[in-house]
């Protein structure tokens, strides 16, 4: 047992590292310079069903301190509204541009045949894909040009500042957020060319249109449902310079309203994080429950007490330093992290099941998922 507790201080002591590493130095979007000039700009928004986020979204996009861009939206097939606010925008707004989605063929998963649509539909020097339900602050799209130009990137991608609302989003919303700042220092996807060490957000990722149509686009990862880190991966392979930021503060994303949302939406991509590869999803699975739940158990027993309060202490500090830089709810992150953590694993664990006997569905569609072991 002691020797358990050990490995999991040591484990613990990486993630922090990592933590405060990417606390200290990330590269933060709303930190950008100014552009050197105003590449022409299409922000592309596949919408599905969003009748109660696509007006803010829209309202969020022209209000950008941007003069050179237009907003095309994608009505995917809508059983909603979604149609009809986005008709009532373009006929106001000459920059904001209604497109009609095809009936979604066979080996494809829709946000990507949606966004592979948009992509057809552009001759902009810079693509811009997001989701109808960011809330973009007015310097988003100059910011991106500002990076993208001075690092000479052809992909630039950012995580957005999570809102939460409900407790269920409270306790595994921040957790997800966590895995991304406390397991990769984000200066390494710029750095490094290891396809690995890549890491991309699809609510918000940018490219140049020779970086896109280089590793062929959507196209390329036509089956895929964690499509933002395929991309990152492949342009890497393709030796395309990107960069993953932290958007907190430039742009905002409440991503589900409701526990159901929050299961069944993670349910979609945890597993896909590792790229569906069984072994390891359950080593990582086993990781988190050591460092962070683990110390939380062996505690009540004195003989551990002392080493598990240490175990405990590291990773209080790693959520108290989620929850100032990134603005994380402080007592779901900090006093709940246990449980938030719990939930989320089985969350992940619901993930792989449905994913082993093909049950994922999303808004209304059958998933397929191809595995990798």
């Amino acid at each position: 047992m002691l020797t358990l507790i050990y490995i999991t201080i040591g484990l613990l002591g990486i993630v922090l590292t990592i933590s405060l590493f990417n606390a200290l130095t990330a590269p933060v979007l709303k930190n950008a310079s100014k552009c050197r000039n105003s590449p022409r700009v299409s922000v592309l928004i596949p919408a599905r069903n969003e009748e109660e986020n696509i007006s803010a979204c829209i309202d969020g996009f022209l209000a950008q301190n941007y003069d050179n861009y237009e907003i095309r939206i994608l009505d995917d097939q809508s059983t909603d509204r979604t149609r009809t606010i986005i008709e009532k925008y373009s006929k106001i707004y000459p920059e904001v541009h209604t497109i009609y989605g095809d009936p979604l063929p066979s080996g494809w998963l829709g946000k990507n045949w949606a966004c592979h649509q948009l992509s057809h539909q552009v001759d902009a020097e810079i693509l811009i894909f997001t989701d109808a339900d960011i809330r973009p602050g007015p310097d988003l799209v100059a910011n991106t040009v500002a990076y993208m130009q001075k690092y000479q990137l052809g992909l630039l991608s950012t995580f957005t500042e999570k809102v939460t609302v409900t407790f269920a989003e409270k306790l595994v919303v921040p957790v997800v957020d966590m895995f991304v700042y406390a397991s990769l220092p984000l200066w390494l996807t710029y750095i490094s060319r290891v396809p690995s060490l890549s890491a991309a957000c699809g609510q918000w990722i940018a490219f140049t249109r020779d970086a896109y149509d280089k590793i062929n686009g959507h196209q390329a990862v036509s089956t895929q449902i964690v499509e933002d880190v395929e991309l990152s991966r492949l342009a890497k392979r393709y030796g395309i310079r990107m960069l993953t930021t932290v958007g907190t503060g430039t742009v905002s994303c409440r991503m589900y309203h409701t526990f159901s949302g929050v299961w069944h939406g993670f349910s979609k991509n945890l597993f896909g994080l590792v790229s569906y590869k069984t072994v390891p999803f359950l080593v990582l699975t086993l990781m988190i429950f050591m460092t962070c739940v683990f110390p939380y158990i062996t505690a009540w027993f004195r003989p551990y007490t002392l080493i598990s309060v240490i175990a405990i202490s590291m990773n209080i500090v790693i959520r108290v330093v989620m929850a100032i830089k990134y603005k994380h709810p402080f007592i779901a992150s900090v006093v709940l992290h246990p449980i938030g953590i719990m939930l989320t694993l089985l969350i992940g664990m619901n993930s792989f099941y449905q994913t082993k006997k093909g049950g994922l569905q999303w808004k209304g569609r059958d998933i397929t998922i191809q595995e990798n072991g």
